[in-house]
């Protein structure tokens, strides 16, 4: 089966309305389809002990037969409610995870309710996030995951993928910075923190500065949010190592000798005004198409590009509707959802992939391997969207 094609590009428009300040929950989006409230009580808790100290996971439904877990990752300053509620809450959304089992991971100290480091407690590295993820695949039972993540929670999921391959079937990394910073950056993020308070520089991740001016209704649930539901010390703690994280060391394959890439399909997603974009998305002279910098390190034949229009830092909050038909066509691509649960994809371009599609819950093989000495499927297709 041939991998799904490697450039989408949605554009699409953002109205906000009837947004209150009580929080994220009260937010409305003008989507095509509402979101679903009361998804919580399917919900189960878990703190998971790993080799880095526990973890709290929550799993939402159960395993469908021999089919991957999607996992998810939150950026730095938010949890897996602030990140991703909204998104899979959304109605479209339902039709995907009923049939998948959901796994949402908290970095550590970061889950509603969390209790305080001690003094003196040692936060993990990006590495040593990373390396926490196998505890979890192993407990639950999971043979590998579909792995999404934002932000930071992107870079870890990466790391993740690179350390242990064989436990990832596929990533949807939004926003993903896969550079580390500077000391110009560094210097600039030590002098933030001086001047403003602890929510507002994680803001400044967030969001870029016309986002923070125009769309006040969402920034301001984000600050409150940020600042009432998330522990400010341990939230320090993950900001600080974040800060601190090194270069993603991946190459595209053949451009340096012994090169490290993430073998699995992989959808980078990009808000156009996102401020990872102006840091992963350069424009290369030679080239009319914007390329994000972690893509040109990834194979491209295995690697999706989703630039969405009128989206910024969030674009799991703000556009869950066109990301969740995205997310379905990379599935299908990875020939885990039928033709016929796609929306408005371009039917006529994936039929070719139904055929291959696996409805039984086996492990579709032609996602990691192909006739390729490299083992990686070929792409021949472009899809482009307007929504």
């Amino acid at each position: 089966m041939k991998v799904l094609g490697h450039k989408i590009e949605l554009l699409t428009g953002l109205l906000l309305h009837d947004g209150t300040m009580a929080g994220l929950q009260e937010l409305r989006f003008p989507e095509e389809k509402p979101l679903l409230r009361g998804q919580d009580a399917t919900e189960l808790e878990h703190d998971i002990e790993t080799p880095y100290g526990l973890l709290h996971v929550v799993i939402r439904g159960s395993p469908k037969g021999n089919r991957p877990a999607i996992l998810t990752y939150h950026d730095v300053g938010l949890n897996h409610k602030l990140c991703f509620n909204t998104f899979f809450n959304f109605e479209d959304m339902q039709e995907i995870t009923k049939h998948f089992v959901v796994c949402h991971v908290d970095a550590p100290g970061q889950q509603v309710g969390a209790s305080q480091f001690p003094q003196g407690y040692q936060f993990p590295s990006m590495e040593q996030l990373a390396a926490m993820l196998p505890s979890v695949v192993q407990h639950f039972g999971f043979k590998y995951v579909i792995g999404i993540g934002v932000g930071a929670g992107a870079y870890v999921l990466a790391k993740f993928a690179l350390i242990f391959p064989d436990l990832v079937e596929g990533l949807v990394l939004i926003n993903i910075d896969p550079n580390g910073k500077g000391w110009i950056d560094w210097a600039a993020t030590k002098l933030s923190s001086l001047t403003s308070t602890l929510p507002d520089t994680v803001l400044s991740h967030l969001f870029r500065q016309e986002e923070l001016v125009s769309n006040t209704e969402l920034v301001q649930s984000y600050r409150q949010q940020i600042g009432n539901v998330v522990n400010q010390a341990n939230l320090q703690l993950f900001w600080n190592m974040y800060n601190s994280r090194r270069d993603l060391d991946i190459n595209r394959p053949g451009t340096v000798p012994n090169a490290k890439t993430l073998r699995c399909p992989v959808m980078l997603v990009v808000g156009d005004n996102a401020p990872a974009e102006e840091g992963v998305v350069p424009v290369p002279e030679t080239a009319p198409i914007l390329q994000v910098e972690c893509n040109s390190k990834l194979d491209p034949t295995t690697t999706t590009f989703l630039k969405m229009a009128d989206s910024g830092g969030l674009p799991q909050v703000t556009q869950p509707g066109k990301l969740t038909e995205a997310f379905k066509y990379f599935l299908q691509g990875m020939g885990y959802m039928p033709s016929a649960s796609m929306t408005r994809l371009a039917r006529s371009r994936t039929s070719s992939l139904t055929s291959a599609s696996s409805v039984d819950g086996s492990r579709p093989q032609a996602c990691t391997h192909s006739d390729s000495s490299e083992g990686l499927g070929q792409v021949n297709h472009t899809m482009e969207v307007s929504c």
